[in-house]
This record gives C-alpha cells, sequence and structure tokens, in this order.
C-alpha cells in the first residue's frame, strides 16, 4: 500500500463524477484529502473497459448540458473543459414521428410549432416555466401534470420532450415536475455536449489535477465501516490486497450509494429513529442494461443515417412503465465516430435501455447468460435497421445488466440513477444525523447525469469547507 497520512480532514468515499469534484475543490483550498475507490478505475459510471485489439468502451452515454464546460472550467481546469464538444445530431424514431434536432431551445420551439402544431404561446410558456424551476418549487405537482397544462392530450408532444430525459436521469411522469424540469431546462439551453478523446482521457486528466492539488488516492479499497464516536466522525476502515487499513479523519463524504452509506458503512443505530424510517422509504432509482458493440477497424458509420444519439422505439405511444419493461420496446444509441476519439479509426456503438433490478437479480447463472446473449442478438436485429452491415462488420460484443452495475459499483439495485426525489433530503440531511459525515452523488433525480453529479459534489465540497473551517 501507498504511504498515507495518520489522519486526513477528508476522507471521500467514491470516485464518481461527485466525490472527484469535491476531493479536487477540497484539495486546492489546501485541505489533507483521501479519495478511496473500491474499483481498480477512477470515475464511477463515467468510466471505461478495454477489451483485445485496442478497443475500448465508454461505459455511460455521452451527453450532458453545456453548462458542464462551465463547471469544469471552474473547478477542474481549462483543458478539460476546452475538449467539450456538441452533438449536433440528435435523432427520434418511433411510431409517432421521426426528427433530427441539435436539441436546443430554439431548434424545439420551431419543431413543436411547425411540425407538431402546438402554440406558440403553449411552447413558450413550457419552457419559461421548466426554466423557472428550482429546488424550492412545489414537488407536488408532477411532470404529467406539467404537460397536461400546456400539451393537453399530445402524448406525442410528451415522447418528445420526455424520452430523451428519461434516459438521462430515469425520471418518469409521476415524479415531481420540478426534477424533470430543471434538467430538461439544462439541456435545452444549448445542446447536448461530448468530452472528445474519451471518458478515458478525461478521468486521466481529472486523476492529474487530483495528484497536482494533493490529493491521496488509493484504488481497490473497499470501506467496510465509517466509524464514529458521540455522532462524530472518527476513522475510515477499509481493506486493500496489502490488508486492513484504519484512517482517522475530521470528515467523511460518501460518493457511494445512499442506503448502502447509511446502512452499510454507518449502520443505523448511528442514526435518530425517525431519520431511519425517513432513510427506509426512500425508493431507488431504476437501473440499466447495455450492450457494447465495436465495429471492425476502417469500417465508417454513415453519420447522416445514425446521427449521434438515436432515439428509437417501437412502442405505440410513450410509457415510463414501457421504457422498464424486459420486453424491451425502446433504445438508446450512441455512435461513437473517430471524431469522438482523435487518433482511432473504428466506431464504436452503445445501446442502452432502462431496466428493472429484479429481472436479472436471482437467475441462475445458465438463464443469466441466456439472457445477456439475448439481449445482445435482439440489439442487432433492432440495430440492422439503422446499420444493415453491423453483423458483417462486428469485432466485439458485450452485455451489461442490473448486476453488472451492482458489482462495479456496489450500488443498491444496480442502480444507475441512485434514488428518487425524496432521497435528497436524506442525502443533505446527514450532517445533521452524524457530525462530519457528508454525502454527495447521483441522488433526488435532479443530482444526476455527468452535470448534477459535478455540480452536487461541488456543493458538498462547499458544506466540508465550512465545517472544517468552522
Amino acid at each position: 500500500m501507498q504511504s498515507l497520512q495518520e489522519q486526513y480532514d477528508l476522507v471521500v468515499i467514491g470516485s464518481g463524477l461527485a466525490g472527484m469534484t469535491a476531493a479536487n475543490i477540497l484539495g486546492r483550498a489546501k485541505h489533507k484529502v483521501l479519495l478511496l475507490e473500491q474499483h481498480f478505475q477512477l470515475g464511477g459510471l463515467a468510466t471505461t473497459f478495454k477489451r483485445p485489439g485496442g478497443i475500448i468502451f465508454d461505459v455511460s452515454l455521452h451527453g450532458f448540458p453545456v453548462g458542464m464546460i462551465k463547471s469544469c472550467k471552474r473547478y477542474w481546469n481549462a483543458e478539460i473543459a476546452e475538449r467539450i464538444t456538441q452533438l449536433p445530431k440528435i435523432r427520434f424514431d418511433n411510431p409517432q414521428f421521426q426528427i433530427e434536432t441539435t436539441f436546443d431551445r430554439e431548434d424545439f420551439t420551431k419543431l413543436l410549432i411547425e411540425k407538431f402544431q402546438i402554440p406558440a404561446e403553449n411552447v413558450v410558456g413550457f419552457f419559461d416555466k421548466a426554466r423557472s424551476m428550482s429546488h424550492y418549487d412545489n414537488a407536488n405537482l408532477t411532470a404529467r401534470q406539467l404537460f397536461e397544462e400546456f400539451f393537453p392530450g399530445r402524448m406525442d408532444v410528451v415522447r418528445l420532450l420526455m424520452e430523451p430525459i428519461t434516459y438521462a436521469n430515469g425520471s418518469t411522469l409521476d415524479d415531481p415536475a420540478l426534477t424533470y424540469g430543471i434538467v430538461f431546462s439544462n439541456f435545452m439551453s444549448k445542446g447536448v455536449y461530448t468530452f472528445q478523446g474519451g471518458t478515458d482521457v478525461l478521468i486521466d486528466l481529472m486523476e492529474a489535477e487530483l495528484k497536482k492539488n494533493g490529493v491521496d488516492i488509493v484504488r481497490s479499497a473497499n470501506v467496510s465501516r465509517i466509524v464514529c464516536n458521540a455522532k462524530k466522525i472518527n476513522s475510515v476502515i477499509f481493506r486493500t490486497k496489502d490488508g486492513e487499513k484504519t484512517i482517522r479523519c475530521k470528515s467523511v463524504l460518501s460518493n457511494a450509494n445512499l442506503k448502502g452509506t447509511i446502512f452499510d458503512m454507518v449502520g443505523k443505530e448511528q442514526f435518530a429513529d425517525d431519520f431511519i424510517e425517513e432513510a427506509e422509504a426512500v425508493r431507488l432509482n431504476n437501473s440499466s442494461t447495455q450492450v457494447y458493440i465495436a465495429l471492425s477497424k476502417g469500417y465508417m458509420l454513415d453519420e447522416n443515417r445514425c446521427g449521434d444519439l438515436l432515439f428509437t422505439s417501437t412502442a405505440p405511444e410513450f410509457s415510463s412503465e414501457k421504457l422498464l419493461d424486459k420486453n424491451i420496446t425502446s433504445r438508446t444509441f450512441s455512435f461513437y465516430y473517430p471524431k469522438t476519439r482523435p487518433g482511432t479509426d473504428r466506431c464504436y456503438i452503445v445501446s442502452s435501455t432502462n431496466a428493472h433490478y429484479d429481472d436479472w437479480n436471482g437467475l441462475d447463472a445458465e438463464e443469466y447468460a441466456r439472457r445477456k446473449s439475448e439481449l445482445t442478438e435482439q440489439t442487432l436485429d433492432y440495430l440492422e435497421k439503422y446499420v444493415p452491415e453491423v453483423r458483417q462488420n462486428l469485432d466485439w460484443t458485450e452485455a451489461a445488466t442490473p448486476r453488472t452495475f451492482e458489482r462495479y459499483t456496489k450500488h443498491w439495485g444496480g442502480s444507475s440513477f441512485g434514488t428518487k426525489y425524496e432521497g435528497l433530503a436524506v442525502s443533505r440531511g446527514l450532517p445533521q444525523q452524524i457530525e462530519g459525515l457528508f454525502h454527495s452523488g447521483s441522488v433526488g433525480i435532479i443530482m444526476s447525469g455527468w452535470l448534477g453529479a459535478v455540480n452536487y459534489g461541488v456543493i458538498a465540497a462547499n458544506d466540508v469547507d465550512a465545517f472544517l473551517l468552522g
């Protein structure tokens, strides 16, 4: 094990974008920070994996709002911010419509008025209301009610406006409208963006910045306990290949699953009974399946035909339930061209579908393998509509399920998006229960996706900084 200090101002558990961002800010502020990651790679779901022949896959979909540029420039560095570039071709193909858009307010306004024949005042009113939403708004108004206010009876419009956000953070029509509106308006400002060079380059640059700012990093560090004495943080116990280690610290920021933090690492006995009741009532968000496809070297996808992101469905209309059904009707395809990862002559495709953990948990090894193979074959069958030669130009295919995400992230239920809305209050309430205990990450649907995670890391870092200086 590398040489570590006996005590730190802060131990960050988990190196998702929220955890890394908080660690970087606090390291830059000259606090002594230790970052622990249970996987051998940093990044959480913002990471990559490699396969023979130089194949490298980005684990998650590669789209986030333009606000990522500002956040990265301010809380990371200019080199990272300058690599963020727009994805101009966002396509929809379903029984109700087929369109291509730059996914910004100007283009969506034109589409809604001209193609969908929505009165201009309804369109403007919807965008303005979504843009004005904040965490302090009425959480009783649902997304379904918001759409009914401006687009009554227009499920085709609901599909256009809702489907991408459901893929981005797990929102459903019955979740609070503010959890939809805040995320949607972020994307609507200037469209969808990605990191040029691949997620591996992003994480490498972030790791270099962390080390520059004095953050100590330990990979393959499995935290077994956050130790509290008299309702105060005392230390963190973790295990690596070199054995068990206890590190004393003034504070802990968990970037792990919220429920896992409370019930597994701290222990319910450390919290007030009413807080535990609130925490137990927090619902986990859904998980997802992915099919990773590497095409033969030199075989180039038709960008005009595929676009950058493709939202497809065979369902007659939008349904949050159908998006999660094991009998898949909807898929989102991310197309990676050499321009996305300069220096390569290979194209990649990642297919993503929202999924229930329970549909995959409990399967025996044989049935699990069969279901994964079936998922891959069905995805390739479906993809042939857009890439007819896909089967003749395959170098690698691989499927991931909610069990995969559970294994590599330790998220309860393999949750891709943390918890539902009520999880945000519990996450924010941890410091009032235990002095020096903080949490950040994918919670409350609002704080999910790459930009949400980074920004929640900023919020948490400010809280930790105030605690340490107070």
